[in-house]
C-alpha cells in the first residue's frame, strides 16, 4: 500500500462520513422544524431593552444639560464666576443619577390591570 492509495482511502472515508452526517442532519431537520416564535420573543425583548437603555441615557443626559444650563444662565444673569454652573451641574448630575435609579428600581412586571 502506497501513500497515494492511503490518501484515496482517507478521502473516500471522509466523503462517506460527510454524506452520513448530511443525511442525519436532513432527517433531524425534517423531524424537528425550526420554531419561529423563539426569534420573535428575542426580538421583542431586545427592543424593550434598547428602549429602556435609550430612556435611561436620555434621562441622565437631560439632567446634566438642564442643570448646567440653569447654572450658566444664573452666572450670566448675576455676573458671577462659574460658581452657579458648578453647583447646578452637580445638582443636574445628581438628578440624572436619581432618575436612573428610579427607572432601575421600578417593578419589572408587565402592566397592571389597574388594581392596587
Amino acid at each position: 500500500m502506497t501513500n497515494s492509495e492511503g490518501g484515496r482511502d482517507d478521502d473516500e472515508a471522509l466523503k462517506a462520513r460527510l454524506e452520513r452526517l448530511s443525511r442525519a442532519l436532513e432527517e433531524r431537520q425534517q423531524r424537528e422544524p425550526v420554531r419561529g416564535d423563539i426569534v420573535d420573543v428575542s426580538a421583542s425583548s431586545t427592543g424593550r431593552a434598547l428602549s429602556l437603555g435609550i430612556r435611561v441615557l436620555s434621562e441622565f443626559v437631560a439632567g446634566i444639560i438642564v442643570g448646567g444650563g440653569i447654572g450658566l444662565l444664573l452666572d450670566r444673569w448675576l455676573s458671577t464666576g462659574p460658581a452657579f454652573l458648578i453647583v447646578f451641574l452637580a445638582l443636574g448630575t445628581a438628578a440624572g443619577f436619581w432618575n436612573v435609579y428610579r427607572i432601575a428600581a421600578a417593578p419589572t412586571g408587565g402592566p397592571r390591570d389597574g388594581a392596587q
